[in-house]
């Protein structure tokens, strides 16, 4: 069991829907003054419960609110009588009379459609339900078989229209930011899918949807989606069924015109089903056959529909309460200031009232009033988060940012020499952990910290460097791809030039190119001349 405000119980869930879960609950004591229905304890009743992002809203919170009064003193022999609203942190429920019976939609799943005058009856009292709202002027939005409970008793089937209030309290710019409408896409007007203007006659749209499903058992338009179903409630015209009598069809027909101004009002459509009722009877006779055929004449529109607002809440202006003092009741009169009781009175009186901290003396965090209040203890934590980082000295050798990545040099491993064994309960000599010596630091003045940080452990000094042996050892060396070949293809180039400067010199190239003579010309006198020095060099 949960409770529900200082007054109720939850017992169990009874249902669940797109705006919230509805429980069978039982009243802990007397409601007070500010509920309609005071009630007894022990009594049962039922309690919406709404979605946590609607009770999350402020806006819709502040609607719940403002139309307390309103859903309050809404009541019809076919309307479930909301007796109280609840406001409590983050929750938001009504509190309603309790119904046994299933909603109407769960009764044609399990009983199949009604005949012709018994649908007519029935949406006859849903339209005297939808008559006295409109009347005060309160527009339900949200027609559909899930929102008529079935009422049974000695005298009869007894609709009962839920759920007032919900779809405007729904309607929050915060939520339907996301959707185009307020509603179910198969009961939903056409005004309403293209965001036109909105007055009662969307509740005329969903009663003449619900009188069709009534006698068919499914509504008029349907598809695999919800934009092809709205698409259908734009363009497309109602099929009509062959069990459906005439005078029936054109009430239906009438309350599915495209055009809201020729739908009729609530209380016509409900004289004009009573008419249809009796005409179409086993037990009808002349007069109210002819009644019933000439029903066009008694659905006539609404000279004044119930507008709904286009901005939540700009259609309820604000009310002045009469000056008493003046006399008579000024409806431009200034408003009045309530005097202010909590402040200390005096020509320095602070005029801003301030409220009690929330949670001292009732449970919040002790009861004491000189404590201080949570809010400051979360702010007093903030403030410590916040201060300034500590900067210390950093010795340059322990900064892993500087330090060079060294090879580590394998060691070779010693041998490890067998322990003698000791018995666990020989207790062994203690030798304190030998402390690395550490560097000396230059000291750095002290300055006075808000908190001391936690002492950490002395970091291992680094190992000395591995002498390098090789020349690519170092990992730092600047590698030029490619510089190995360019360095041998300079050197070819310089042989090549002092090779061909020593073959211009030291050779006879330079008179060879000299004379005209030919390849083989040359060579024939290199011939003799080499000849001729040889036989010099003999006969010497």
């Amino acid at each position: 069991m949960r409770p529900v405000g200082s007054k109720y119980l939850l017992e169990e869930p009874l249902g669940r829907g797109a705006t919230g879960t509805v429980w069978r609950a039982r009243q802990r004591e007397t409601a007070g003054a500010e509920a309609a229905v005071p009630g007894q304890p022990g009594e049962t009743v039922a309690i919406k419960v709404l979605k946590e992002e609607l009770a999350n809203d402020a806006d819709v919170v502040m609607r719940f609110l403002r139309e307390r009064s309103v859903l309050l003193r809404l009541t019809h022999p076919n309307i479930v009588r909301t007796r109280d609203l609840v406001v409590e942190g983050d929750l938001l429920a009504l509190v309603m009379d309790l119904i046994e019976g299933p909603d109407l939609h769960k009764y044609l799943r399990e009983n199949g459609p009604f005949t012709p005058s018994a649908a007519a009856l029935l949406t006859a009292q849903i339209a005297d339900a939808l008559a006295a709202s409109h009347a005060d002027g309160v527009v339900h939005r949200d027609l559909k078989p899930a929102n008529v409970l079935v009422k049974q008793d000695a005298e009869g089937m007894h609709p009962m229209l839920t759920d007032f209030g919900i779809a405007r309290l729904a309607d929050s710019p915060g939520l339907t930011r996301t959707q185009e409408f307020v509603g179910t896409p198969a009961y939903v007007a056409p005004e309403s899918a293209e965001g036109r203007p909105q007055t009662s006659a969307v509740d005329i749209y969903g009663a003449g949807i619900l009188l069709y499903e009534l006698v068919t058992g499914r509504p008029p338009f349907s598809g695999g989606s919800a934009l092809e179903v709205l698409h259908q409630h734009l363009s497309a015209e109602p099929r009509r069924p062959s069990t459906v009598p005439d005078p029936l069809w054109t009430v239906i027909e009438r309350c599915l015109s495209k055009d809201p101004d020729r739908r009729p009002s609530a209380e016509n459509l409900a004289r004009g089903l009573r008419a249809v009722a009796d005409g179409i009877g086993v037990h009808a006779n002349a007069a109210q056959i002819a009644a019933a055929e000439g029903v066009a004449a008694l659905l006539a529109p609404d000279p004044s529909p119930a507008p709904v607002p286009d901005t939540p809440g700009a259609a309820d202006p604000t009310q002045v309460l009469p000056n008493t003092n003046a006399g008579g009741y000024d409806p431009h009169a200034a408003t009045s200031v309530m005097p202010n009781t909590g402040a200390p009175q005096g020509p320095n009186a602070d005029p801003t009232a301030v409220m009690p901290p929330v949670g001292h003396n009732q449970g919040g965090h002790g009861g004491n009033p000189d404590e201080p209040h949570p809010w400051q203890n979360q702010m007093r934590a903030a403030r410590d988060r916040n201060d300034q980082t500590q900067v210390q000295y950093l010795d340059p050798s322990q900064d892993p940012l500087r330090r060079r990545p060294q090879r580590q040099v394998a060691r070779p491993q010693q041998p490890q020499q067998p322990q003698p064994y000791a018995p666990q309960h020989q207790p062994q000599p203690y030798h304190p952990p030998v402390q690395p010596q550490r560097q000396m630091q230059p000291q750095q003045p002290q300055h006075p910290q808000p908190y001391a940080p936690p002492q950490q452990p002395a970091p291992p000094q680094p190992t000395p460097p591995a002498p390098r042996q090789r020349r690519r050892d170092n990992p730092n060396r600047t590698r030029i791809p490619g510089l190995g070949c360019l360095k041998g293809c300079l050197v070819v180039l310089v042989i090549l030039f002092v090779a061909s400067w020593l073959v211009w010199e030291l050779s006879p190239l330079q008179d060879w190119i000299g004379t005209t003579k030919g390849y083989w010309e040359q060579i024939k006198d290199v011939y003799n001349t080499v000849s001729d020095w040889m036989g010099k060099v003999g006969g010497n």
